[in-house]
């Protein structure tokens, strides 16, 4: 009988690193692992329960954890997968710098440390202390969401610190604090299932939070009505009572459509709107001339369709609205989530059993990271960077004075224009990877080899490390203990079950040397990530997101506690609202005036196709650790061009044609799909993967005035067929994955 593999080189040395996984049950030995983990997946913003089998310091497989409340178990294909990262034979393993010429060479953590700050300090006494800035990421903790934009106002002394979350939950977080005061979705997904009408717009959740299809189908088991929002028939929509296939940058003027349908039938809740809301006229006065041949033409949806979808809602007694990117990534991305939130206040379904909104976080804490303080607007609690009895409260709590807390400084698009002006000249970058993820990327290339010293901290070499001058080897999701914020407001416990490989250091040991190394090392004295989940909650207490009554033991004894919890007798809050007292200044929930507004690039001659972008099942965000999952790869090797077949006869295209897709910002070639599920006037190109297969070399890098989020879902582009043909491989992937 031949030897099995027992480790990942004999696993490479057998089967390959590509294919360097193993059953669904984990690698051998899982069947018997040192210890079994409860924790939650490193992926979406469902944050699912799962266990994790350590064997050997190596996470080695996983089990359903059935307890917890969410998932139930259940797991999407990523979930499934997530625990094959740890022992990838890409993990960085220790520090590394670049030797022009010569890639990456292994350093010291003293060298490593020494050259940051010693480049920082140069630069900043050059320059300015906001001519190094900081860009980080949402797949981190609470923790260490809270200590960077602690480490970058304290340490580093910058404005200029952003996040990734800004190209994702933005516009909804800017919408929701418009209407509401308070940015959270108002429900645990729990009242999802009982309500008799939801709507789903932007937002294709069977194949980016799969786990959550599952409150969808009890519903529509309860006999709801599902009207799903979305330019492609997405798997949700196979089965929906109304498919609106809107075309992109239509979405508010559909939602101001069926605004205007509900008051000319009064199906509206009077006493709701009169007692409990602010702005109705001025919300009604924007839509008045919205008549059914206007909104047909500018959505490109049947009017007809437009009106029973306003109907379902409008006389439904329970409903519940999502969205999430699709209508959120535009340059009115706050305007499109302030027309839905319009419909459900027209309707009072908020703030009662059954009844909700949610935007739907797509980031693993992108809920959480964006309440405590690295984004470049706001400090811990959400509170506003620019309000000085905000900015004092959390000076006092970091032990410094308000005057020398820096103000708001440039989003994370901003600040790559920053660079090409020559105002920043430096740069740390955690857990984002923005030569993929950002719009125009071929702009954001040339703005990484502008910079004068750029220092990484990963634990893989994503596209933009390429470019770092240093890396410092950090940690994954189960290395590190601490919190994270699910989609529905609840948060939950990250319990480590491995230390580190190798040399790699933990993320907020890292951060915490370096503060000491910029001499501010007495105020980052933590001792366990525990310590600073307490300043954390101390930092909160009294913000609208207020984390003051949460603790580790609280959270572990009720598997997640819903904030705002505000004392420690307090039970958390799983429904907002339904005291009706909203968190604005009047203590209204607010209407919002909102006209509709083309996208800033619309087709033309030169440019007559419509192109979107969005995700797959098998992959997260830029791919950084999903694209190195052999199983996970093989599900999706590389991005298709969706194309409908009437769209695809105009340009003798066929499956599996090499098409050359051309924008104004770049142009780049993918296998063409041709489906019947997508519009007629769009292609769509899912954004995973960077270099020559980047769909963010297309994107357009305008920004929403609001919330500066960047117009991914819809800019003009041309197809011009090569000639060329992919392999057999990428079309029996392209037919396999349309069924």
């Amino acid at each position: 009988m031949a030897t099995l593999p027992t480790t990942i080189d004999e696993i490479i040395a057998q089967f390959g690193p590509h294919k360097a996984y193993a059953p669904q049950a984990g690698f051998y030995g899982s069947h018997e692992p040192d210890s079994l983990v409860k924790t939650h997946c490193c992926y979406c913003g469902m944050q699912c329960g799962i266990q994790l089998k350590v064997k050997e310091n190596k996470v080695v497989g996983f089990e359903p954890w059935m307890e917890f409340p969410f998932n139930e178990g259940r797991l999407c294909p990523k979930g499934v997968e997530r625990y094959l990262q740890n022992n990838h034979p890409d993990r960085l393993l220790a520090p590394l710098k670049r030797v022009e010429g010569k890639g990456f060479q292994q350093v010291s953590w003293d060298y490593a440390m020494d050259k940051t700050v010693g480049e920082i300090k140069r630069i900043q006494e050059a320059y300015g202390n906001n001519a190094f800035a900081m860009l980080s990421g949402v797949s981190l903790t609470n923790e260490k969401s809270y200590m960077i934009g602690k480490f970058a106002r304290v340490a580093l002394k910058t404005a200029n610190l952003d996040y990734n979350g800004r190209l994702c939950m933005v516009s909804a977080g800017a919408g929701n604090k418009k209407a509401f005061g308070l940015d959270r979705s108002s429900n645990s997904w729990a009242d999802l299932a009982h309500a008799e009408v939801i709507i789903v717009a932007g937002a294709n959740i069977s194949e980016t939070f799969p786990t959550l299809t599952h409150y969808i189908w009890r519903a529509r088991d309860n006999g709801a009505k599902l009207i799903v929002v979305d330019p492609r028939i997405i798997p949700l929509a196979r089965t929906a009572d109304l498919h609106l296939n809107v075309i992109p940058g239509g979405d508010s003027a559909l939602f101001g459509a069926m605004l205007k349908i509900l008051v000319d039938n009064d199906w509206l809740d009077h006493e709701f709107i009169a007692n409990y809301t602010s702005g109705f006229q001025e919300a009604i006065n924007a839509v008045r001339d919205y008549d059914l041949d206007w909104a047909e033409k500018y959505t490109g949806v049947a009017k007809e369709k437009i009106f029973e979808a306003a109907r379902l809602w409008g006389k439904a007694k329970t409903s519940f609205l999502l969205h999430a990117r699709g209508i959120e990534h535009h340059t009115k991305g706050v305007d499109n989530v302030l027309s839905c939130i319009n419909l459900v206040l027209a309707t009072g379904r908020i703030g009662k059993p059954y009844c909700g909104y949610g935007t739907i976080t797509g980031q693993g804490n992108g809920q959480g990271g964006r309440e405590h303080g690295h984004k470049c607007d706001q400090l811990p609690g959400n509170r506003d960077i620019t309000n000085p009895e905000h900015r004092q409260y959390i000076a006092d709590v970091w032990g410094i004075s308000e005057q020398e807390l820096p103000g708001k400084g440039l989003t994370a698009y901003e600040q790559i224009e920053a660079i090409h002006r020559g105002e920043i000249k430096g740069l740390i970058s955690i857990c984002f990877n923005p030569l993929v993820s950002l719009p125009n990327n071929n702009y954001v290339r040339e703005a990484l080899e502008k910079l004068e010293f750029y220092m990484c901290i990963d634990s893989f070499l994503s596209e933009t490390a390429r470019y770092a001058d240093i890396i410092m080897a950090g940690s994954l999701h189960e290395e590190e203990e601490g919190t994270v914020t699910t989609a529905e407001g609840r948060v939950v416990k990250i319990n480590a079950a491995v230390t580190p490989p190798k040399n790699a250091r933990k993320d907020g040991e890292i951060l915490m040397e370096l503060a000491g190394r910029l001499n501010e090392g007495d105020k980052f004295s933590f001792d366990s990530s525990e310590a600073i989940f307490n300043e954390l909650r101390l930092a909160s207490k009294g913000g609208t997101a207020d984390y003051f009554g949460i603790t580790y033991e609280k959270v572990v004894n009720n598997m997640g506690v819903f904030w705002p919890c505000p004392s420690l007798d307090h039970p958390g809050t799983p429904r907002l609202w339904e005291d009706r007292k909203f968190k604005t200044p009047d203590g209204k929930a607010h209407f919002n005036a909102v006209s509709f507004k083309p996208p800033s690039e619309v087709i033309d001659t030169d440019y007559p196709v419509v192109l979107t972008t969005g995700r797959v099942v098998s992959q997260y965000l830029s791919g950084t650790s999903t694209r190195r999952i052999g199983k996970l790869v093989d599900q999706y090797p590389e991005p298709l061009l969706e194309i409908h077949p009437e769209l695809a006869r105009r340009y003798n295209i066929r499956s599996g044609d090499i098409i050359r897709v051309k924008t104004r910002r770049g142009e780049a070639e993918f296998p063409a799909q041709v489906v019947e599920t997508i519009r007629k006037d769009t292609v769509f190109i899912p954004y995973h993967w960077g270099g020559k297969h980047a769909a963010n070399q297309l994107t357009i890098g305008n920004l929403d005035p609001i919330s500066k989020i960047p117009e991914f879902k819809v800019c003009a582009c041309q197809l011009i067929p090569t000639g060329e043909v992919a392999s057999e491989k990428v079309k029996e992937t392209a037919y396999q994955s349309h069924l």
